[in-house]
């Protein structure tokens, strides 16, 4: 598949599954708006798009929305399924591959991540509470889109710096 068509699947992927990249750019403005006077919207989602063209991104997350998807068609097995049909707390796969994506930009992303993650503000929110309703699963999706808005608030924050 060309590079091109990847970063559109994977685009067509996340919007299929609810989430815009101007969500997601939300998501980055809220982690970076008090560190860069006159940061904008437009911003947060140029470097929204910048991330998703990586190949380490787009594997991560066409694996976990894959994921999610396998788990609402049941398709899984115990005791994976169980695992990922309940998000347990310790099955802890979702945030690695969450970790996948923050690695590429560097340390910052992970507290970035980790702060969004916990308080879960604007579609993250929505991604957890839908995915706990019967027939949706959402365990990958909502790391995913935060390690999205992280990686891109860090590569704001590495580019600020130079």
């Amino acid at each position: 598949m060309e590079r091109k068509e990847l970063e559109e699947l994977v685009i067509r992927k996340i919007n299929d599954r609810g989430v815009t990249l101007e969500q997601i750019a939300e998501l980055t403005y809220f982690l970076q708006s008090s560190y860069y006077e006159g940061l904008t919207l437009d911003i947060c989602l140029e470097n929204v798009r910048s991330v998703l063209k990586k190949r380490e991104v787009q594997n991560a997350v066409l694996t976990g929305i894959r994921l999610d998807e396998l788990a609402e068609m049941n398709m899984l097995g115990d005791p994976l399924q169980q695992m990922v049909d309940h998000d347990y707390s310790l099955y802890g796969i979702d945030e690695v591959l969450a970790f996948s994506i923050l690695n590429v930009y560097g340390s910052i992303g992970f507290t970035n991540y980790g702060y969004i993650d916990k308080l879960k503000p604007g579609i993250l929110g929505e991604i957890d509470r839908s995915g706990k309703k019967d027939g949706c699963c959402q365990t990958f999706m909502d790391d995913l889109v935060g390690a999205i808005a992280a990686a891109a608030a860090s590569r704001i924050a590495h580019r600020r710096q130079q």
